[in-house]
Order: C-alpha cells, then sequence, then structure tokens
C-alpha cells in the first residue's frame, strides 16, 4: 500500500468520525475521482457534492427510499452525455463516499423502489407514496424531485394535461405534508436545467460538426 493511500485512508476514517466540512468533502472528491469534469458539468457536480454534505449535517435527515430514487435519477438525467461514459460509475461513488453517504445502499433502495412503483397508475402512485409516507420526512429538493420522478413515470402521466399534472403533484406535496411551493420550484428549476443541458450539447455537437467540416 502507498504511502499516499495510507495517508487518505487514515484522513477518510478520521473524517468519517465527525462532520465533513465542504472542503473536507470537496478533497476527499477529488482523491477519489482524479479526472478532468468536462465544463458543462463540473457545476452540476460541485452543487449535488455541497447538496449532500449539507443533508449529512442535518440530524433529521434519514437516508429513506425517496432520497435514494432522487439521487440516482437526477444524477443519471443531468448527466447524460457524459464523456467518458465509463467515469460516470465512479463518478457518482466519489460524490457520495466523499459525503458519508453508501453508494451500494443508495443504489440498491433506489433499484428496489422503483420497481415497487413500475407499470402504476398516478392514483396507485399516489395511494403508494402515503402509504410509504412518515412523519418524518424531511424535505429537500432530492426528495421533491424524487417525488416528480416517480409520478412522470405513472402510466397515464403523459395522457394528462399540464394544467392536471401540476394540480396532482400539488395535491401530493400537501397530503404528504411538503411544501407544495417550494416542490413546484424545484421541478421547475430542474426541468429548466435539463432543458439547458440539452440545448448546450446541441450547440456543442453542432460547432463539433462545422469544424469537421471546416478541416476536410
Amino acid at each position: 500500500m502507498s504511502q499516499h493511500t495510507l495517508t487518505l485512508l487514515r484522513f477518510t476514517y478520521k473524517k468519517l468520525k465527525e462532520k465533513l466540512t465542504v472542503s473536507d468533502s470537496k478533497k476527499l472528491f477529488h482523491e477519489k475521482f482524479p479526472y478532468v469534469i468536462p465544463g458543462l458539468y463540473k457545476k452540476i457536480v460541485d452543487e449535488m457534492l455541497v447538496e449532500l454534505n449539507l443533508l449529512n449535517h442535518q440530524n433529521e435527515f434519514t437516508q429513506d427510499y425517496l432520497f435514494c430514487v432522487g439521487l440516482t435519477e437526477t444524477f443519471k438525467e443531468l448527466m447524460k452525455g457524459y464523456q467518458p461514459e465509463k467515469h460516470l460509475n465512479l463518478l457518482f461513488d466519489s460524490l457520495c463516499s466523499s459525503t458519508n453517504f453508501e453508494v451500494k445502499e443508495i443504489n440498491e433502495i433506489s433499484k428496489k423502489s422503483q420497481k415497487e412503483f413500475k407499470d402504476k397508475t398516478s392514483k396507485d402512485i399516489l395511494k403508494l407514496l402515503i402509504e410509504k409516507s412518515n412523519s418524518k420526512i424531511y424535505p429537500s429538493r432530492i426528495l421533491n424531485l424524487a417525488i416528480y420522478i416517480l409520478i412522470s413515470n405513472a402510466q397515464d402521466f403523459k395522457e394528462k394535461e399540464e394544467l392536471e399534472i401540476n394540480k396532482m403533484i400539488s395535491d401530493i406535496f400537501e397530503k404528504l405534508n411538503l411544501s407544495a411551493n417550494k416542490g413546484e420550484k424545484d421541478i421547475g428549476i430542474y426541468k429548466s436545467s435539463l432543458s439547458k443541458m440539452k440545448q448546450a450539447k446541441e450547440l456543442i455537437e453542432e460547432l463539433r460538426t462545422k469544424d469537421k467540416k471546416k478541416v476536410e
């Protein structure tokens, strides 16, 4: 075992026993993921790392199934098109482990939960969300997005008008004793981010094609 690895392990063990600062998490992350992150994705990774670090500091926070679904699926959607793709698993693992979260456990809970909600109508999903909810739900952006992701995968979601969808989502948040306004805001920002990312990737591809034609 190299001296560098040994130092990192000692540092990690020490920090796991106490609360990690954002600076600690960033240091651990870059040790675990020693690659340059393309500019298009760097801000997303930084924001997720800070968010996970802050959540880990909240005594009321619990790693429930909604958190696991929200984290795995928003990461997957926001990182679409990342190159090299083979780095994505390590990137996600590094994000989790550098903020004191167990990546294997998160992936397993997310997969199991999504399977439970699969092929259901929006009414059935609402019923299941209420059945699985508890009074200790800790509100967060990741949790709000998990609710949206599960509902948007409902069998009848695409058949509904936007007004009906917004009403349905608002009702769900209220029934789970969560802020509907905060939920709508988080979902709106998330959808806008996905749209901007798509446009940016299309523009980059367009510029690449033009440059290729110039060389030819």
